[in-house]
């Protein structure tokens, strides 16, 4: 397998963990989204994906986009450690942790969003700071309330094992980390992002470590 990622992206950070997790060998791609332009908007890297994002999975023939739609791929054909449990309640409640994170907070601050408010809008680096800080607070708000309250959560988003609420979770705790966002509203959230970093595969995939780092 390859994978085609950034160090900082929270998309390839989610990819990184699950592979990771399964003790899955895979050759890295770093493509650098501020180089050159951005590299992950040439030519050959849109004729692999064509919307022009990272990550890319490449496995023998399949090239996979998307990370939740990888991930799942990888927990469907490697089953062990299971992402998602048997329940389909219990699934459905670990997906919508995750979906919150990948769908709800992740897109309005992502590089291309952040790159468009600030060059065809003019806003400053404070007010994109302030942006970002927005909404991760809208959305952290939201998910502490609902893993403080929740009987099923344990030391992980769900029991005491990680899943795919976890993987998408803590990339993006770290990224928050990044603009200097406090947890101590959030202590649930914190909790979990500790237990995550206390296992190898978490801190194998951390963005610091990859061949790209800088």
């Amino acid at each position: 397998m390859k994978l085609y990622s950034y160090f900082r992206s929270s998309a390839s950070y989610r990819v990184r963990i699950a592979l990771a997790l399964k003790g899955l060998p895979y050759d890295y791609a770093p493509v650098h989204l501020l180089k050159d332009g951005g590299q992950q908007l040439t030519g050959d890297y849109r004729k692999l994906n064509p919307d022009g994002l990272v990550p890319t999975l490449e496995d023998g023939s399949n090239v996979l986009t998307q990370s939740l739609a990888i991930i799942e791929y990888l927990d469907e054909l490697h089953p062990e450690p299971p992402l998602l449990p048997c329940s389909t309640s219990d699934r459905a409640f670990i997906r919508s942790i995750a979906l919150q994170v990948a769908c709800e907070i992740h897109p309005v601050n992502n590089l291309r969003v952040l790159k468009q408010l600030k060059e065809r809008f003019g806003i400053s680096d404070e007010q994109k700071t302030e942006w970002y800080r927005h909404w991760i607070d809208v959305g952290f708000s939201s998910l502490e309330k609902r893993l403080a309250s929740d009987a099923r959560v344990g030391e992980f988003a769900f029991g005491d094992a990680p899943t795919l609420a976890d993987v998408c979770l803590v990339p993006q705790v770290w990224n928050a980390g990044r603009f200097n966002i406090s947890l101590n509203n959030y202590p649930t959230l914190r909790r979990i992002t500790e237990n995550a970093f206390s296992l190898d595969a978490f801190q194998k995939a951390e963005p610091r470590k990859q061949p790209d780092a800088e």
